[in-house]
């Protein structure tokens, strides 16, 4: 049946490591490239997944550096790394114009190759994301360092952030074992160098949205714990990148997993006007 099949995964090398990915190969229009937030897997997208390649969108969802499926140990996860890895891969799939989708601290890696490469880039769609951020008071600079060192040294952390703070409202009814999974690559030997990559690393940067021209769509949970007043970010992030923005009522910090047949209404109209 439409929608059903997952497809296996791929391999690309890279200087300094190896990424893990799928593709479904099928399906009209740009293809679609799914990229996890920090400290997740590709996985993060199977609730969304189907729903698109059902609609007849071509997908790929790509594992980050450190995580998943691909190579722990890299000199560098920032966002502009990982910038390089989605041309690469786009380069090894011989894929000349794609749409980019980003949960989270990969928000700005889509901007960034949108701005850096725009002939490579139909559209950009942030779920959720931190580009644009509201600018954090000391005492939130300092929640976030004590929120970073709980992250490399204690992988329970992130399984209460997604328990008890990620998904305010609806939960996925596989979020247990799916949260358990995550600690448990936490725990992985090697895995707290790529934890503290991507914890230091900049998933705020400034300046990046001005050069991007291709069309842009901003979604965001509505009471998405990871910022004070997820409205205004969106609109910020709206503003800066000339795009639409869709409010999803009552989703959290990863509106593809809590609400993902509203995510994939939002996301597939504005994908539909990229050819």
């Amino acid at each position: 049946m439409p929608g059903t099949f997952t497809p296996s995964t791929q391999y690309l090398d890279r200087p300094g490591g190896r990424l893990a990915f799928d593709d479904t190969v099928q399906g009209d229009g740009a293809p679609v490239v799914l990229l996890p937030g920090m400290l997740d897997s590709r996985a993060a997208y199977r609730h969304l997944r189907p729903l698109l390649v059902a609609a007849g969108r071509r997908v790929i969802t790509l594992d980050l550096r450190g995580f998943g499926e691909s190579s722990i140990a890299w000199d560098d996860y920032s966002p502009a790394a990982i910038a390089t890895d989605v041309l690469a891969l786009l380069d090894h799939l011989g894929i000349g114009r794609a749409a980019l989708v980003a949960n989270s601290y990969t928000g700005a890696t889509v901007v960034k190759v949108a701005g850096d490469a725009p002939e490579r880039v139909a559209g950009i769609v942030l779920l959720d994301a931190f580009v644009e951020n509201l600018p954090p008071n000391a005492l939130q600079r300092a929640m976030f360092g004590v929120m970073g060192a709980l992250l490399v040294h204690s992988p329970a952390f992130w399984g209460l952030y997604h328990r008890r703070m990620a998904y305010p409202g609806a939960k996925p009814a596989d979020l247990d074992a799916y949260v358990d999974g995550l600690v448990a690559a936490m725990r992985t030997p090697g895995r707290k160098q790529a934890t503290r990559g991507y914890v230091h690393g900049d998933s705020a940067p400034t300046g990046w949205t001005a050069a991007v021209t291709c069309p842009a769509l901003v979604v965001m949970g509505g009471k998405d714990p990871d910022f004070p007043d997820p409205a205004a970010v969106a609109d910020r992030q709206a503003a800066a990148l000339k795009a639409r923005k869709v409010m999803i009522e009552g989703a959290g910090h990863y509106p593809m997993a809590d609400q993902p047949q509203a995510t994939a209404d939002a996301l597939l109209p504005f994908l539909a006007e990229l050819a």
